[in-house]
């Protein structure tokens, strides 16, 4: 049987961590607001530049952004309606549909990194030593899911 209660350092560990992912990400969002790109959609946005003009299957997107598939199919929706991205059948089997990056897309996300990285750097990386920043990826490496069954908190 497990104890009903957070000892007082797995408290201050868990909560922290909470707490911590809660206040950045809205000053993050509210500082990236101004570029018209929302955290989730930079996200996008950022794996799609990276895929070449073949793009991304929209299902792999839904999954990396830990979507539903109806959730993403609104933000392509509402990122095609800004001409961010298209949207093509595959290439691979041609029955599902990949998004590509826009000439504007990249723009966009081009004035969205500037200040967003900045925005990083000050708010988060710049606070931490650069071992503190290792202990960080090993920690975040041994917890994520890759290959694991997604848990639930």
């Amino acid at each position: 049987m497990t104890d009903e209660r957070l000892s007082d350092l797995e408290e201050a560990a868990w909560g922290g961590f909470l707490n911590t992912h809660t206040r950045l990400w809205r000053v993050l969002e509210a500082r990236l607001a101004p570029t018209g790109v929302t955290m989730a959609e930079y996200d996008v946005l950022t794996a799609l530049e990276g895929a070449g003009d073949d793009g991304v299957r929209m299902s792999d997107l839904a999954a990396r952004r830990l979507m539903s598939t109806g959730g993403f199919t609104r933000m392509a929706d509402r990122l095609e309606k800004q001409g961010l991205i298209t949207r093509q059948r595959s290439a691979v089997d041609g029955r599902g549909l990949n998004a590509v990056i826009t000439p504007a897309g990249l723009e966009r996300l081009g004035r969205a990194r500037r200040s967003h990285l900045e925005d990083v750097r000050t708010l988060f990386l710049g606070r931490l030593t650069s071992a503190e920043l290792h202990q960080l990826s090993v920690i975040w490496e041994r917890l994520g899911d890759e290959g694991h069954p997604q848990a639930h908190c």
